[in-house]
């Protein structure tokens, strides 16, 4: 389930305030900062963003 584009342009990466890319197409939905330092992918459980940095999953 892919998250409405309206609020898709109003979320921000809470550790770098980079915007994110939505990656809810795949296996486990998720949506990925874009910011070149940070790279965090925030979790989306049930069509909710969870954007907690102690939740976020490091880059590869």
């Amino acid at each position: 389930m892919a998250l409405e584009a309206g609020l898709l342009e109003i979320l921000a990466c809470p550790a770098c305030h980079s915007p994110l890319d939505d990656r809810s197409a795949a296996d486990t939905p998720e949506l990925v900062c874009t910011g070149d330092a940070c790279g965090l992918a925030y979790p989306v459980r049930d069509g909710i963003p969870v954007l907690l940095v102690d939740e976020a999953r490091r880059p590869a």
